[in-house]
């Protein structure tokens, strides 16, 4: 029976890691309240404090779930699975509004700003393609210095080229120039457009106000939970289990793992993520 229950657990663990309220199912194996949280349970976990406040964030902003050097939690004595499921719950809300949360939302936000791209004015762009063709000019004179009779004539050649293509440079009529001076307003545009479009789809993506970012999970969980069967009829093909009916096997597998982990803990877990997802404005 601890077997089956600590097996359904990891399942748990595993559907809930989207919404960023169980993800840390594998890290807590046991029911405890949120004063307990810095007390003995750590020491029977093998972990400290600060390792496993790592280990939280890394699985709500990272996105994965970070159970390394947990080694005594599979040892750990199990309660029952909606009421691990509920103190989670409760401790992961009171985690995601605490300042350390939020200063590590504040870095992955910023770590995922979009570079502002920028264009080249007419004047920069003239003035860098002088440049070029002067270096170009200064290199072939070196070359010609200590060229031999065989290899002087190709950079005489390209010295004369590389003057040619300096003089062009310099012309303020060239035409390359011209042109890019005529298209420049247009490009400034197009460019300040896009800019602005990954600042918008970035302010999307993380909002100033974490919660928002946390919601969108809290949102997905509820979406990918909905309408579970949890009475679909299972039989063994080849040593594993697989749903009778086949529209049910071939969802997808958050909503498998979300059946194993089993009605009582997927309503619990359901019905405070859609109070918490209310409270979220």
């Amino acid at each position: 029976m601890q077997r089956t229950s600590l097996n359904s657990l990891l399942n748990v663990l595993r559907i809930c890691i989207v919404a960023f309220i169980l993800a840390i199912i594998s890290l807590f194996l046991f029911s405890f309240t949120v004063n307990k949280i810095y007390g003995d349970f750590l020491k029977e976990l093998g972990i400290t404090k600060t390792e496993a406040d790592k280990k939280i964030t890394n699985s709500i902003l990272g996105g994965y779930m970070d159970t390394y050097g947990a080694k005594n939690a599979k040892n750990i004595l199990l309660g029952n699975r909606a009421a691990v499921a509920k103190d989670l719950l409760v401790y992961t809300k009171q985690y995601v509004n605490g300042a350390a949360f939020k200063t590590e939302y504040a870095a992955l936000k910023e770590r995922n700003k979009p570079e502002v791209n920028k264009v080249q004015t007419p004047e920069e762009m003239q003035e860098e393609t002088i440049a070029m063709y002067k270096k170009s000019v200064t290199e072939m004179e070196g070359y010609i210095k200590n060229a031999d009779a065989n290899t002087k004539p190709i950079f005489e050649k390209s010295l004369v080229d590389a003057k040619k293509m300096l003089a062009e440079a310099q012309d303020p009529n060239n035409k390359a120039i011209t042109n890019y001076r005529k298209n420049y307003p247009e490009l400034v545009k197009t460019i300040q457009q896009g800019n602005e479009a990954r600042l918008r789809e970035w302010e999307t993506n993380y909002p100033t106000n974490h919660m928002l970012y946390v919601k969108k999970r809290l949102q997905q969980f509820l979406t990918e939970t909905e309408g579970i069967n949890f009475d679909a009829e299972l039989t063994v093909k080849n040593g594993k289990k697989i749903f009778v009916d086949r529209q049910y096997e071939s969802k997808g597998n958050r909503w498998k793992m979300a059946f194993r982990a089993g009605k009582d803990v997927v309503e619990t877990a359901r019905s405070f993520v859609q109070a918490w997802v209310a409270e979220i404005n």
